[in-house]
């Protein structure tokens, strides 16, 4: 079937969810065959929230699909062909480190966590905050390029065990608890 590009996270504006939304538009008008997926929940506790309502005009507008909560990310991630998390601002995004870890290529914004978690043109694309037009074009270059998603994805898998491996994280925290207490 056709590519399937999903922004795995909390539905809230900050996530970038609008420019996910405003891109698929985009590449569903020039003609694009891909399925756009928002594969999470609102949190009606935070005020960046989207509402269910807004994301149900989106999804009757044809402008993606929305899975809702997903308990079986793996194999979510398993069918994406691409993740996709055009957030404001994040930590480090573990949806983005286990996308790498399933071999998928990224596309994310130039934001503190966000830019750490890719390496530019090797493991996933990176693109400016607020930039719907930026996203709609790195998507549509990666919707458009098999071989070079498949590479990407097998580039951030090894990115994923060399820099995020549970050994490797266990191993720079104790440094870190070591330095504070010498």
């Amino acid at each position: 079937g056709p590519p399937i590009v999903v922004l795995p996270s909390r539905l809230l504006w900050d996530k970038g969810v609008g420019e996910f939304v405003e891109a698929a538009r985009s590449l569903r008008r020039s003609g694009v065959d891909a399925r756009f997926v928002l594969a999470g929940a609102p949190d009606p506790d935070n005020p960046a929230s989207i509402e269910t309502d807004q994301i149900t005009a989106w999804v009757d507008e044809g402008a993606g699909e929305w899975s809702g909560w997903v308990s079986d990310m793996s194999g979510l991630l398993r069918e994406a062909s691409i993740v996709c998390l055009p957030s404001y601002r994040e930590g480090i995004p573990k949806s983005l480190i286990e996308a790498a870890a399933s071999g998928r290529p990224i596309v994310t914004t130039d934001a503190p966590g966000c830019r750490d978690t890719v390496l530019d043109g090797e493991t996933g694309l990176i693109v400016p905050v607020r930039d719907s037009a930026a996203l709609t074009d790195a998507l549509a270059s990666l919707l458009d390029d098999r071989d070079r998603r498949s590479e990407m994805g097998r580039r951030g898998r090894l990115l994923a065990e060399r820099e995020f491996s549970v050994s490797t994280i266990a191993r720079q925290t104790i440094a870190v608890c070591q330095e504070l207490t010498a």
